[in-house]
Order: structure tokens, then C-alpha cells, then sequence
């Protein structure tokens, strides 16, 4: 790559804005626009002091090299212009393909899992080699003369299949997006053909019954819990500290591990980053020692202490992600009461997966649902939260104009989950519990 200035189209996206980041640590200039409105993405690009402007065409100059994000069409009024001004244009996608040309890249792919196994990943191997990385929660770290590259490769729309990474972790494949995949076949499609793109060796979750399927051009190493399993991990213990296993290759013990981290699958997370090591011959005493100090990454179980209340922040959307995010609050707080609040994200995953909503929440103790988080695509649809809480005991709607109804739980768990703004509603219960406290004192 010449030394280019690259303009974003888009920066606040959660890869968007990794991305940036990388590019910004490598020495490029970067700038690039966006909406007006707060996203927790930015705070990086602030610190960074990366330039970020407010849509409009008059931002391009000549010479710009223009890195587009992938939920803005062609006719966006800043695309329109970098084309009729013939400069440089690149999807996001597209442009990490030829960037992580350079390094030993690994890639972490799948429906569920993607940037908690990311973020660990890059955490781990950053302590032991030089290590550039990018997360989908927006972090993104730019190392000159690395060796590894650790990126998040996401399925939707395909967008995965720009890359031909050194080695690929895959998660899981589920049918999570469909307002484009026609079906599991259709994922799996997607996945087996990334598959047979990757250079050296695939490291796939070894309970999923699509991933056991996978025909690829190198080898594909499995990882869990089973004997069938090429890495496995045995003697695992969760607690309320975190979860530990002793790491198994072909019954050869690679080492003890201890995670600081809740639910089955950070387990899973923790030997998947173990695999790679291991395949990269990297010490096993020193992976150890990095995953034993990882502090997480952003909106994956993050948590506050407010007044007598314990609140979590996490991404989770489909049903088997909230079932991971309640499995792990269980973990860490075997004595304490869970509270989901959850925000739907589309009408169509919403009816799309209506009765495993149904089932994972109706695990927590007590379930509040907002209403359904629309997205640009889709404005609206046939399915209401109340069609779900009515299918829930003792479920309610709840609105960000009346939090109210959470101020009756002290000493509990309150687990915000969503892939939206459902951030709004735990700023506004927040408030309301400090204005709680000091009405009382």
C-alpha cells in the first residue's frame, strides 16, 4: 500500500472504526464521517484524534483513498461523489483482504462468538509476538512489523469470503441473518467456501453438527469437550473466579489454562485461541499467563456496580447468545436473582426465532422486553414484543419513558442485552437508581 490518506465512509462502525484504528497506528493519515449521534465506538477514534466529520460530499479531496462501509449503497451522496471524482474506492471488506496480505492472519468466523474469541485471541498473542488485530466491538490495533493478524470475519452477505486468512477459527454456523441467508444450507454454503480459502489450517468447534461436515483444502482440527475432538479440554472447572481445563491435543496434554471469563462458552473461546498457539509451536506457559489476565472486550458481558445492583451490558441478540450471556451471570452469581431485560433486534429474527426467545428467556428470573429495535432495512413487521412476553410468566414491555418497574429488584442482576440502542434503556434505569438513592439519603 502507498502512503495514502484514507477517508471512511461510515467511521463509526464497529469494523469501520477498528479498522481506522489499525491504519491510524501504521501511519496513515485517516479521517472519515458519519453520523452526528453518539456511538460507543467513537471514544477510540477520539482518543486517537482521528478526524470525524458530519456527512457530506464537499469532505472529499482529490487523492483520497475512500473506504466505504458495507451498510451504505452506492448512492449515498459521498460514493456518488468519490466516483464522479475517480478516486480509490474499496468496500471494508474488500480492503482487509488485501491487508492482512502481509502477516500470519487468522481469522474467527462464525454466528455466535466472533469478537469474544477475537478480542481473546489478539489479547493473548499480543503478549507473547507483535500482534496487529481488529475487533468487531470496535477496537482495532495497528503493530508495525507484526507477525500475526487477528481479525473478525463475518459471514453476513458473504463478506467473509474477501479473505484468504493463514488459519480460521470457526465458532459455530447458525442461521442468524434472515434477511439474506435463505437457510442453514445457504450458511453452511458461505462457510465451506471461506473454508476452502484458508491457507493452513481450520480450527472448528467440534459440537456442530454443520461444522463436522466441512470439506476444506487443509486440515480441519476440532475443538471441545468430546473424544472426538482433536483439542479438547478436560477437569474443567467453573466457579465463581472464572473457569479453568488442562488442554488436551491428540490425548498429548498442552498445558493447564484458567480463564477469567463465565458461561461453557469461554471454555470453548479459551481452547479455540489455545489451538492456534499451539499450531503456531508459541509457548504454552506463556498463552496461559495471557489468558489468565484478559479483561474482556466491549459490550460482552461488561459490568457495573450501582447502588445495591450488579448491571451487565452485552451484545447478545439471537437466542443461543443470550442463553450464553445468562449461563455465565448464573456462573459468576450463583445467589443473586437474574433480571433480562432484552431488546429485540429486526421483526424478522424476531419471528424468525419467536419460540427460542420463548425458551432462553424464560430462564431468567424475571424478563422485560423493549420494543423491537427496527433497523434500516426494515421498518416494521408482523411481530410485537408483547406477542412474546405473552408466552413468558410474569414477562413485561418495557419502555424508556417508564424504567420504573426495575427499581423493585435490590441485591439482583439486571442483564441489558441487545444489538441495538438498548443502551438507552440502561442509562435512563441508571439515573433513575441514583435519583432513588438520593431521594433517601
Amino acid at each position: 500500500m502507498t502512503k495514502a490518506t484514507y477517508y471512511f465512509i461510515g467511521i463509526k462502525g464497529s469494523g469501520m472504526s477498528a479498522l481506522a484504528l489499525v491504519l491510524h497506528d501504521l501511519g496513515y493519515k485517516v479521517l472519515g464521517s458519519d453520523i452526528t449521534q453518539y456511538t460507543f465506538t467513537q471514544k477510540g477514534l477520539v482518543a486517537a484524534g482521528i478526524t470525524m466529520l458530519p456527512f457530506d460530499p464537499a469532505n472529499l479531496k482529490p487523492g483520497y483513498t475512500v473506504i466505504a462501509g458495507n451498510s451504505f449503497t452506492d448512492d449515498h451522496p459521498e460514493i456518488k461523489q468519490a466516483k464522479a471524482m475517480r478516486l480509490t474506492i474499496y468496500r471494508y471488506h474488500e480492503f482487509l483482504g488485501q491487508l492482512i496480505k502481509g502477516y500470519t492472519s487468522i481469522g474467527v468466523a462464525g454466528a455466535h462468538g466472533k469478537t469474544s474469541t477475537t478480542g481473546l485471541l489478539a489479547h493473548t498473542l499480543s503478549g507473547v509476538a507483535k500482534t496487529s488485530y481488529l475487533i468487531g466491538d470496535g477496537t482495532g490495533k495497528g503493530v508495525r512489523d507484526s507477525k500475526f493478524f487477528v481479525f473478525e470475519a463475518d459471514e453476513y452477505r458473504r463478506h467473509f469470503l474477501a479473505y484468504h486468512p493463514d488459519y480460521m477459527i470457526m465458532t459455530n454456523i447458525d442461521f442468524d441473518h434472515p434477511d439474506y441467508y435463505h437457510g442453514f444450507e445457504d450458511v453452511y454454503d458461505a462457510f465451506e467456501t471461506e473454508a476452502n480459502q484458508v491457507q493452513k489450517a481450520i480450527v472448528a468447534w467440534g459440537d456442530d453438527p454443520w461444522l463436522r461436515k466441512l470439506k476444506a483444502k487443509v486440515p480441519v482440527y476440532y475443538y471441545g469437550t468430546s473424544n472426538r475432538d482433536d483439542f479438547q479440554a478436560r477437569n474443567v472447572d467453573r466457579d465463581t473466579k472464572g473457569s479453568s481445563f488442562d488442554a488436551y491435543f491428540h490425548d498429548q496434554l498442552i498445558g493447564h489454562f484458567f480463564v477469567p471469563l463465565f458461561g461453557e462458552h469461554s471454555v470453548l473461546n479459551a481452547l479455540a485461541v489455545v489451538a492456534v498457539a499451539h499450531m503456531e509451536k508459541l509457548d504454552a506457559g506463556l498463552i496461559a499467563r495471557e489468558l489468565g489476565n484478559f479483561g474482556g472486550v466491549k459490550r460482552r458481558f461488561a459490568e457495573k456496580n450501582l447502588k445495591d445492583m450488579i448491571i451487565v451490558d452485552d451484545y447478545a441478540h439471537h437466542p443461543n447468545e443470550i442463553k450464553a450471556t445468562l449461563d455465565a451471570a448464573r456462573q459468576k452469581y450463583p445467589d443473586k436473582a437474574i433480571i433480562a431485560v432484552f431488546q429485540p433486534h429486526t421483526y424478522s429474527r424476531t419471528k424468525a426465532y419467536e419460540p427460542q426467545y420463548v425458551q432462553v428467556l424464560s430462564q431468567a428470573d424475571q424478563t422485560f422486553l423493549t420494543p423491537i429495535f427496527s433497523s434500516a432495512r426494515e421498518k416494521n413487521g408482523n411481530i410485537r414484543s408483547e406477542d412474546v412476553v405473552a408466552q413468558i410468566k410474569g414477562a413485561a414491555v418495557i419502555h424508556q419513558e417508564d424504567m420504573r418497574p426495575l427499581l423493585k429488584f435490590h441485591h439482583a442482576v439486571v442483564v441489558f442485552m441487545g444489538a441495538g440502542d438498548i443502551q438507552k434503556y440502561e442509562k435512563t434505569y441508571e439515573s433513575l437508581l441514583e435519583q432513588e438513592s438520593s431521594s433517601k439519603n
